[in-house]
């Protein structure tokens, strides 16, 4: 109420108060552009407007490269929660991290695969059109949003423990097959 009469009282002021307001593009760090771009956008294919970072660079090496971009994942994950966007994109956020390690894991289509995906791009614009904290106020989520992001995240990682013990059970019968033929 008070800050309605600082705006002056009127029915656009108080229009300009409202939630609504709040989720019309949001300035955000430009660390997590940054971060975005390195990794989802930093090369580009001469002669196309085919772009891609060092996700699908780093994606090369078998199990850790997938690893290692979905921990970037988390963190833009994590930002989600200091802008306090919805648990909806915060799921959103997760899909799009899980969807990029799962097709990314796979040899020589994962890598391609991750040249067309661009989670981080993607999960940087859900921020950037959910967001309803400025960048100057982006310090803390609510404590249900953090919680809710480490269940995203330790599903996340769940699946990565599952990929890794059902390819180490693969190994392990093609070393057993291979060695019994010599």
């Amino acid at each position: 109420m008070n800050e309605l009469k600082q705006a002056g009282g009127t029915r656009e002021a108080a229009q300009a108060l409202t939630p609504d307001r709040r989720h019309s593009q949001v300035e955000i760090e430009q660390s997590l552009d940054q971060l975005s771009r390195l990794m989802d956008g930093l090369f580009r294919i001469p002669g196309t407007g085919w772009r891609f970072g060092l996700d699908a660079i780093i994606g090369l090496i078998p199990g850790v490269g997938d690893t290692v971009s979905t921990l970037t994942g988390f963190y833009i994950l994590a930002a989600g929660v200091r802008y306090r966007v919805s648990k909806v994109t915060l799921l959103r956020m997760g899909l799009n991290i899980g969807v990029d390690y799962l097709f990314g894991a796979i040899p020589v289509i994962g890598d391609i695969f991750d040249m067309a995906w661009k989670s981080n791009q993607r999960n940087v614009e859900l921020l950037r059109r959910r967001a309803t904290v400025d960048a100057k106020d982006a310090h803390s989520g609510r404590l249900s949003d953090w919680l809710f992001v480490v269940l995203v995240m330790l599903a996340l990682l769940a699946l990565l423990i599952g990929s890794i013990t059902i390819l180490w059970f693969i190994l392990k019968l093609i070393y057993g097959q291979l060695s019994t033929l010599f």
